[in-house]
């Protein structure tokens, strides 16, 4: 370890580079690293576009990794859990039985969840290799052109997304896609945060803040049913800080269909597309804080409650309920509830969206 670190080959959250070396389908695979001034520091692998560790000071100053991730792209493409860290789409979350129209036309998209498909299809873009340029150390751009008919979604789609590490320790993602046919587009992020340390025990001790008076509920297939319905006087408000353990169990359909928090929220917005506070989390055991800004109109609240004991980095076990998701979206099964936002785009428009994760210590 010593030899490695002495030629730059470990990160400063102890991966080892050369372990995410490899080809997939013709493609080359390599880790990137992000830096900034403050000492953090972002590890990414072009395959499925995957943050592995993400890592900022505590209250003590102490560089923390504060996501779940895998020692290797091998274990990556043989985790359990798909989605650890990854870019989603085409459609991120769910569309109910993986059918929908658009223009009067039937679209099938390959299910791969109950009763509907989730997070893209069976092969989504987190199972693929993005084509990566990295010009200074702050900054890493990934590029994917999704074929017409991949997965069963209309329109070849071209995706550009930008990773930025800012001085502010920020994680900055900014997404943008263009069409050659109608189709529908609902990408997001799936970094599994955990602020105590990742696989430092249960999240819910997170003190966590949402900015939405609504949310959609959902069926007991994770389905959404089509309804917007008000936080307020359930255990689904946020609106003020609530500590995530405090009312997960409690006697309430939402979240027993769930096992817990697995929820779209409705977000606060002054207009469609600005760029606004949606969500914070904290915890208690390591001052670190996190905020979550987002273009997009809702947020997905999830507490990792199908994590199943598997082994991360370091040996690390990952079981339920040890990390805590904000996946920034538009609806779930949006493209059959047409109350919902659109996620059509069209040839000749431009699909753009920012996310911030901005890190800090609680004053």
């Amino acid at each position: 370890m010593e030899n490695t670190k002495a030629t730059g080959e470990a990160t400063a959250s102890g991966l080892i580079k050369s372990n995410f070396d490899t080809v997939i389908n013709g493609k080359e695979v390599r880790l990137y690293i992000l830096s900034n001034n403050k000492g953090a520091e972002i590890c990414i692998t072009n395959f499925g576009g995957i943050v592995v560790s993400l890592s900022v000071p505590d209250k003590n100053g102490k560089l923390t990794d504060v996501v779940l991730g895998h020692s290797s792209i091998k274990n990556y493409l043989n985790s359990p859990e798909k989605y650890l860290g990854a870019l989603i789409g085409r459609y991120g979350n769910r569309i109910k039985r993986g059918e929908f129209e658009l223009d009067g036309k039937a679209y099938k998209v390959r299910s791969n969840n109950p009763d509907c498909a989730l997070h893209g299809g069976i092969t989504g873009y987190n199972n693929v290799v993005w084509d990566a340029v990295q010009n200074d150390k702050n900054s890493l751009d990934l590029t994917y052109v999704s074929a017409d008919g991949e997965e069963g979604f209309p329109g070849t789609l071209t995706i550009k997304v930008r990773y930025t590490l800012t001085d502010e320790n920020e994680m900055k993602i900014e997404y943008s896609a263009t069409t050659d046919k109608a189709t529908v587009v609902n990408l997001t992020h799936h970094s599994f945060f955990n602020l105590n340390g990742d696989g430092e025990g249960e999240i819910t001790n997170h003190r966590v803040t949402i900015d939405a008076g609504f949310y959609t509920p959902m069926d007991d297939k994770s389905v959404p049913t089509g309804e917007i319905s008000r936080v307020e006087g359930t255990p689904m408000d946020f609106r003020t800080p609530f500590v995530v353990g405090e009312r997960i169990d409690a006697d309430f359909d939402q979240l027993k269909f769930g096992k817990g928090y697995d929820h779209n929220y409705v977000l606060r917005k002054s207009w469609p597309g600005e760029l606004s506070f949606a969500a914070a989390a904290v915890s208690p055991k390591t001052g670190i804080s996190m905020e979550v800004y987002t273009t997009e109109p809702g947020v997905q609240l999830y507490t990792g409650n199908w994590l199943n004991g598997f082994e991360g980095k370091q040996g690390r076990r990952y079981t339920e309920r040890t990390a805590i998701c904000f996946e920034t979206q538009h609806f779930p099964d949006s493209p059959n509830n047409p109350h919902f936002p659109s996620t059509v785009l069209r040839p000749g428009e431009k699909y753009t969206q920012t996310c911030i994760y901005k890190f800090g210590i609680e004053k």
